[in-house]
């Protein structure tokens, strides 16, 4: 218990220490910000990506933790569909957003240092990220596609979405976020990590040490950029929306992690750091992704917004309270 606590207690000094910045420094940490966002998409990350892959078990991650990983985003789904759909009677726009809102976890920037630092191994991150980025991402942007056509718009949820662009340039910007999706530089460090453990290539220390140098880096600039975002926000102004992001909120928070531990533990048996490290990944807060791409396809965005806002906050006593119930 004492090593999942210590965990914690790292990730939330880094997270407090970029808040502070941002209320101390305003004037400057905007452009601390700006210039770090770029160096840690492009470079720290997908390095860490790669370094951390190259030395995973890839039979565990494919055969156990990816299909926990994508049941339980399917039965997170479903209850938000549920939910939104039968209980609040949303248009079928503000309910697909919903739903991936509900679904959807940080798993690159804030499922990497929770799962080091407190779980200690990185196969449930790394199975999140390829459930995400290979299925569940496509899926959702399917169905956004799929909202959006021009015969949906006399339907259910037609006047939550705002058609400001003609047929082509929508298929052209979806096809542009489908790609920037999959092809980005986080999957391509990942691809290239699998590539290493499947061949066993020994990578010359030349070039191993650096990467390793830049992927340790990466972490504390998340946590920090991370703490630094939450400066600032105001969720909760629009009260129309109030039970849609509580509803998202708790599914995310409650309802995916219990879904996670059923799984886990009576349909694959697991037990201890195992069963901890997939469980907490499930409490992870809502991905800023949701707010890209419900946006990319004119969307609403406002009730997704603040559900990635309120999750992020309340994620880390959620995930306390898993580490004391499971230790």
């Amino acid at each position: 218990m004492s090593g999942v606590l210590l965990g914690f207690g790292v990730v939330a000094v880094l997270v407090a220490t970029g808040l502070i910045s941002a209320i101390l420094l305003p004037a400057h940490i905007r452009s601390i910000s700006e210039g770090l966002t770029p160096v840690i998409y492009y470079i720290t990350n997908p390095a860490l990506m790669l370094v951390l892959v190259a030395g995973t078990d890839l039979g565990l991650v494919v055969g156990v933790y990816t299909p926990i990983a994508l049941i339980t985003a399917a039965v997170a789904t479903a209850l938000y569909v549920l939910f939104s759909g039968v209980i609040l009677r949303r248009g079928a726009a503000r309910t697909a957003v919903g739903a991936m809102a509900a679904s959807y976890v940080n798993a690159g920037n804030i499922g990497l240092p929770i799962a080091l630092y407190a779980v200690g191994s990185a196969a449930p991150v790394v199975a999140v990220l390829l459930a995400q980025l290979l299925i569940i991402a496509p899926f959702y942007l399917t169905a956004f596609s799929l909202v959006t056509r021009p015969s949906s718009r006399n339907g259910p949820g037609a006047a939550e979405v705002t058609p400001t662009v003609g047929r082509g340039r929508k298929r052209t910007s979806a096809l542009v976020t489908v790609t920037r999706s999959v092809a980005n530089p986080v999957t391509i460090g990942t691809a290239l990590g699998v590539l290493v453990s499947v061949t066993g290539v020994e990578v010359p220390d030349v070039l191993w040490k650096p990467l390793e140098m830049l992927g340790e880096s990466s972490i504390p600039l998340l946590l920090l950029l991370f703490g630094m975002s939450l400066h600032g926000q105001r969720p909760l102004t629009q009260r129309a929306l109030v039970p849609d992001i509580l509803g998202g909120t708790i599914i995310k928070l409650a309802a995916m992690p219990a879904v996670a531990w059923l799984i886990s533990w009576l349909g694959f048996g697991l037990t201890g750091n195992e069963l901890l490290g997939v469980v907490v990944m499930a409490a992870l807060p809502t991905a800023q992704n949701v707010f890209l791409f419900s946006s990319q396809f004119r969307m609403p965005t406002k009730a997704a917004r603040d559900v990635v806002f309120l999750s992020s906050i309340l994620s880390f006593p959620a995930i306390l309270v898993i580490g004391l119930l499971l230790q």
